[in-house]
């Protein structure tokens, strides 16, 4: 059976009977992997708190002959959106995790959209502003996607801040500048485009709705 060693985002993790775990990962070489963690939800030693939705590490994993779901070895963390400095920063990782998970097809090497989904998370942890941060990930996850439409019904302004966002990377988002109203603008914009990609609205969204009213 082969053992495969890869650098890896998590994007989300559930239940498997008593004591295991399935766990969703990203990885930078293979693309999105489904893959069991053993007796995760009992026993720390192995896998901590690496297997936090959208920790990024180093996994190791088995494929197993006749199974879809790959079997985890462990997780080896090195940057995590629990660090944070704001605290809505795990509900804007959420976010990303949920949409990077609904377009990434299965076993289908992106580099692109790792790549995104790793230096997003970092740059949550530097204190990019988060609203700026969440549009310019909603704009090249669809771009990847191929849909992202050639001229955006919004205003000329906030094509400026997506024409000058987009060609940096994501810790630079702060210093771009944007005026009042534009990252709305682009977020009820992006909405629509992700509703009508995906035909449904990411539970993060709502999530996230209810932050800002908290």
């Amino acid at each position: 059976m082969p053992l495969y060693s890869s650098d890896a985002l998590i994007l989300r993790t559930y239940q498997l009977g008593e004591a295991d775990r399935i766990v969703v990962f990203l990885t930078s070489d293979r693309g999105k992997r489904r893959g069991v963690a053993k007796n995760a939800r009992r026993s720390r030693r192995r896998f901590g708190g690496a297997l936090e939705p959208r920790t990024g590490g180093r996994v190791e994993y088995q494929e197993r002959e006749g199974r879809d779901l790959v079997l985890l070895h462990f997780v080896e963390p090195v940057r995590s959106p629990l660090s944070s400095r704001d605290a809505e920063g795990p509900g804007y990782a959420s976010y990303f995790a949920e949409l990077i998970d609904a377009c990434a097809p299965d076993a289908d090497p992106n580099t692109r959209l790792y790549r995104l989904g790793r230096t997003a998370v970092d740059a949550i942890a530097s204190g990019v502003p988060l609203d700026a941060l969440a549009r310019y990930v909603d704009f090249w996850v669809l771009r990847l996607q191929g849909i992202y439409p050639a001229q955006l019904p919004v205003s000329p302004v906030a094509l400026d801040f997506l024409r000058v966002a987009g060609q940096a990377p994501p810790e630079a988002v702060a210093g771009v500048g944007w005026p009042d109203g534009v990252l709305r603008e682009l977020e009820e914009a992006h909405r629509v485009l992700i509703m009508t990609h995906l035909e449904r609205e990411p539970k993060s969204i709502r999530v996230l709705r209810e932050m800002r009213r908290a």
